[in-house]
């Protein structure tokens, strides 16, 4: 099984320099609760072939694939009792309280602000139903920014930088965005502890990751030989070439959206982590009835519907991995299907993706999960949504069912 899944990572990966309709490198580990059940990889960490193997320790930003860690630490401290998920947490954050709805503009291009009344809660940031966007990708928020001078943006990785108004009065839709990063700033809030430091302690040491981290300067000396380049891809020719790191590599602020550092192999380990967090087994993140709280539907009748259209207008940014009119819903951490994906993942998996065309999949139901690390930018790529497709296939056609079969021996 292996050999099909190492030849689908080597079919995509470029040859020399000859980079159209490839990636540079990319990697691909797969777990059960209790192990690896696959761990490969393929290409270069940056262009040319004399530079680095990728190999599933290759070591690179990932984006929003940071959410699903920042979000299980967030819960263990909801199932420690220290923050409920449906109080109004604007005491604990009052920047959050100082938020504006954007009503829309004038004729002559001013905002038209109004204040915001309602509770901001927890689950809202966790669920992505506060009404928070990325001003980097939305025209709206970009028109904001202009009409009162701002020039930092959520890329930043500053407090001001994740400060837009709201595109909605909270609770009222679904809008994807900088909820998480505030929902990490809750955390420290309330631990008195930064993110990065309590990530470390409570997620990285019990599952004995080592190579992550916010920070990547501080694991300089060990990651030496691994890092992996940011590549962008023409939107003409469909080349790769290199670009520079589109985030501060010392960051003023540990970003709970989108600023970890890690490898394929560690993230795994998260996910894995979850995994077990649903058995009766010990060594889970979190309580089996806060896993079962995370992977429940979350939205309402409106918020559904606004997911629903956003999945179906940017199907291939955002669910890329689903049939066309697949139902989802969200979770606390990610898009879940509502029904089995043929020949794929079961009803109630979760999933997310990241601004560097990564992904993830858990799949409670299988008892797996998975984590495919590239590093290639615009998202979405559309190279790399054939990959992801092609992998899960083989992982659902040749190693589950090996997998299940060893399990019964």
């Amino acid at each position: 099984m292996a050999s099909t899944l190492d030849k689908i990572l080597d079919a995509y990966v470029a040859k020399g320099l000859e980079t159209k309709d490839k990636v540079l490198g990319a990697s691909l580990v797969v777990v059960s609760k209790d192990e690896i059940l696959y761990q490969g990889a393929a290409g270069h960490t940056a262009l040319g072939v004399d530079a680095p193997a990728f190999t599933p320790d290759s070591f690179t930003w990932v984006a929003s694939l940071t959410k699903i860690a920042t979000v299980t630490c967030v819960m263990q401290i909801v199932e420690r009792g220290l923050v409920p998920l449906d109080d109004d947490i604007r005491p604990l954050v009052p920047e959050l309280a100082r938020l504006q709805i954007l009503r829309g503009f004038t004729v002559d291009e001013k905002p038209i602000l109004e204040d915001n009344d309602k509770a901001i809660t927890l689950r809202q940031l966790l669920t992505h139903t506060v009404g928070l966007g990325y001003d980097v990708a939305d025209g709206d928020l970009n028109r904001w920014a202009r009409a009162v001078g701002r020039t930092t943006t959520n890329l930043s990785y500053t407090l001001e930088g994740w400060t837009t108004p709201l595109k909605f009065a909270p609770g009222e839709g679904w809008y994807y965005g900088s909820a998480i990063d505030w929902a990490g700033v809750v955390l420290e809030r309330v631990t008195g502890e930064g993110l990065g430091a309590y990530m470390t302690a409570n997620v990285f040491a019990p599952l004995g990751i080592t190579d992550s981290t916010f920070r990547s300067l501080t694991l300089a000396g060990q990651t030496a030989g691994r890092v992996v380049e940011c590549s962008y891809r023409d939107g003409v020719t469909g080349t790769l070439s290199a670009c520079p790191l589109p985030v501060p590599v010392d960051p003023p602020v540990e970003s709970g959206g989108a600023g970890l550092w890690t490898t394929a192999r560690d993230h795994a380990r998260i996910l894995q982590g979850l995994l077990r967090s649903g058995s009766e087994e010990e060594g889970g993140l979190v309580r089996r009835e806060t896993a079962d709280e995370m992977f429940r539907p979350q939205l309402d009748e409106v918020q559904s519907g606004v997911l629903k259209y956003l999945t179906d207008t940017f199907r291939e940014g955002m669910v890329s991995e689903f049939p066309v009119g697949m139902p989802v819903d969200h979770g606390i951490g990610g898009v879940i299907n509502l029904e089995d994906v043929p020949g794929m993942r079961k009803k109630g998996s979760m999933m997310w993706s990241g601004m560097c065309n990564g992904h993830w999949w858990i799949d409670r139901e299988t008892g797996i999960a998975a984590t495919l690390i590239v590093n290639v930018l615009p998202q979405p790529d559309l190279v790399v949504n054939r990959l992801y497709h092609e992998l899960e296939l083989a992982v659902y056609g040749e190693l589950v069912p090996e997998w299940v079969g060893n399990r019964g021996k």
